[in-house]
């Protein structure tokens, strides 16, 4: 099964590429700018990735992208994903980036979205893979702060493909951003937002009323809203779930208790995911294995997730329909 998964055209649509960040890769990066860390070994932040709930995996997370300072530094940080992702049968990636965590250390926003797109370009012509860029916005950061950026973000809107929100979603709900996703929305620009991982179901309903996104990052706790789950359903507003990281996260005990199966059983439009690969246990290929191992999904089930990311990513047209092909063919 894990040779035919990774023979599967695969998109990636929830990816933190600060989240891709290889303790190797930290350390190199970390004496190429002279940057300590407080981790001595490659060892010693591997055996930091044992957390509690999702702020213990955030202040790591921070920590970790202090190493990046420089145009090479985020091209590289991407190309190193995007070369794993590949050798894993991932033909399109939607990378999330966080311009503020980024802006506080001094790092413009030239100098990280130049770096992003520099490995996309590569990654098109090296690997055939496609790529978006999301730019997220730090839900516990003030909103005012977040507009201030995607205001600084005009000079590059046509290099942004959407805007997104994640970081410590407890306590932060998605409402306190509405006038950033309207203005982001009147730039022409297309909306994302996590929402039910840690927080409740109602922020899910507050992302589609208040935020007016096109999907929702993590989203398991639905099910706590039958009304929800039938609206979601309706809509087939897609879901991009991110198992490997729910169990590293504490959202769930373990993968035999993921909400999964009961979510495609209530006939939800379905995404499997990374989220931060170098922090939860591997990508895209890693959790699709989770899922059979956990769950017994066959080669249909599998095709079907498959389906749905690259029918909601986004692409041009051309490239859909042959991803499309590409996976009916199997």
């Amino acid at each position: 099964m894990r040779d035919w998964l990774k023979s599967l055209p695969k998109a990636e649509l929830h990816l933190h590429i600060e989240g891709s960040l290889e303790p190797e890769l930290m350390f190199e990066l970390a004496e190429r700018n002279g940057v300590s860390l407080a981790y001595e070994s490659v060892e010693a932040v591997r055996d930091a990735y044992a957390f509690d709930d999702l702020q213990s995996f955030l202040d790591l997370y921070y920590q970790g992208m202090a190493v990046l300072r420089s145009v090479d530094d985020f091209d590289d940080l991407a190309m190193a994903y995007f070369r794993r992702a590949h050798a894993e049968g991932v033909v399109h990636v939607e990378l999330s980036f966080d311009p503020q965590a980024h802006l506080l250390r001094g790092v413009s926003l030239a100098t990280q979205i130049e770096g992003l797109r520099r490995a996309m370009r590569r990654a098109a012509r090296e690997l055939d893979l496609s790529t978006a860029l999301i730019m997220s916005f730090l839900r516990d950061r003030p909103a005012e702060e977040a507009m201030q950026v995607l205001e600084q973000a005009n000079a590059y809107l046509e290099l942004i493909d959407a805007v997104g929100l994640d970081s410590a979603e407890s306590g932060n709900p998605p409402g306190q951003f509405a006038e950033v996703f309207a203005r982001a929305r009147d730039l022409g620009l297309a909306r994302v937002a996590h929402a039910g991982e840690e927080g409740p179901a109602s922020y899910i309903r507050e992302a589609l009323d208040s935020l007016d996104v096109g999907r929702i990052d993590h989203g398991v706790r639905c099910l706590e809203d039958p009304e929800l789950v039938a609206r979601l359903r309706e809509a087939q507003l897609p879901l991009t779930v991110c198992p490997l990281s729910n169990v590293r996260l504490k959202v769930v005990d373990g993968m035999t208790d993921h909400p999964l199966p009961a979510l495609l059983d209530a006939g939800l439009k379905l995404t499997v995911n990374s989220d931060d690969p170098a922090y939860f246990g591997g990508g895209v290929l890693d959790n699709y294995l989770a899922c059979h191992e956990a769950f017994g999904w066959d080669a249909t089930v599998f095709k079907a997730l498959a389906r749905n990311a690259v029918e909601v990513a986004y692409m041009d047209d051309a490239r859909r329909l042959d991803l499309l092909a590409r996976i009916d063919a199997l």
